[in-house]
């Protein structure tokens, strides 16, 4: 029997009539792609012409966008488009998920968004030039420093200073979620010596006195503060303020975040911040800092 069966197998007719990856449904590729991942779609996207059109899907890749991506559209990718591009970017749902994986800068560049290739959440940061800071505008304290090793560019770097205040807030439209906030600080400053990067660490002081206080808060009553000395030189850390959770889908929500130091019996000096980090809480292990 089973060499009869392998005879009919074996037979041009029925050879003739076997199916191969071209004769799967648009409509059926359409629904894989549902589970799958956007850069496993792109490359299956290669397989065909089906395959190639079910990935252009707007069904497949609207399913893949947050939920607050139509804000995301208004507040970020609208800012930055010229009429005519604007229509076309808003009916292709692919073309709108790959321009939001990108490093976005919106408010005159002093933020940026940008989504998880994978995942599809949303990270944000804030430059300091965002934040209301303590004598920044005087540069017996404070420097911008120019650096490929900044999110924006460039970033602040703090002389000596008695009173440190750093002090920040936003108005985003977050997806339902648990999100973490970051500071990026290093101790030194970042210079160039014989064409290679290092640091200078001969203003640095002050830190191991007094704790640097983190705060957070949240329009809706959420509230979180973490305190620590700052140890670490010569290298980025991301310093954990708190984390907050977002509830309710549409609605936009104010979150302050502080950075302190203002116990004025000592000077510190010696520190650059690059940015604030806002992460979806599950993306917590990819940036190090110390509880």
């Amino acid at each position: 029997m089973g060499a009869a069966s392998s005879s009919i197998a074996g037979s041009e007719p029925f050879a003739g009539k076997l199916c191969g990856l071209e004769d799967v449904p648009e409509n059926c590729v359409t629904a894989m792609f549902m589970y799958m991942e956007p850069p496993e779609i792109c490359l299956l996207a290669r397989v065909n012409k089906s395959f190639h059109r079910a990935s252009r899907s707007d069904a497949v890749w609207e399913h893949k966008l947050p939920p607050n991506y139509k804000f995301l559209v208004r507040r970020i990718l609208e800012d930055q488009q010229q009429v005519g591009e604007k229509e076309k970017l808003i009916i292709r749902k692919k073309e709108i998920y790959a321009r939001l994986c990108r490093p976005n800068l919106f408010d005159a560049g002093t933020k940026e968004a940008w989504l998880d290739k994978r995942s599809g959440k949303v990270f944000l940061a804030i430059s300091p030039k965002a934040m209301k800071i303590t004598g920044i505008d005087d540069r017996r304290y404070w420097e911008h420093i120019s650096s490929d090793e900044s999110r924006f560019g460039s970033m602040a770097y703090l002389r000596q200073i008695w009173w440190l205040e750093a002090v920040g807030k936003i108005r985003f439209e977050f997806s339902p979620g648990k999100y973490s906030l970051f500071f990026k600080i290093q101790l030194g400053k970042p210079i160039r010596k014989c064409g290679r990067k290092t640091y200078s660490l001969d203003q640095v002081h002050g830190w191991d006195i007094k704790p640097v206080r983190f705060q957070l808060s949240t329009s809706d009553g959420q509230c979180a503060m973490s305190e620590r000395h700052l140890d670490e030189p010569g290298r980025w850390v991301y310093h954990h303020a708190g984390d907050f959770a977002v509830e309710n889908q549409n609605s936009p929500v104010w979150v302050k975040f502080s950075m302190l130091q203002i116990d004025c019996t000592h000077t510190k000096g010696g520190l650059c911040l690059d940015c604030v980090i806002i992460c979806p809480f599950e993306y917590i292990g990819k940036y190090k800092y110390s509880d």
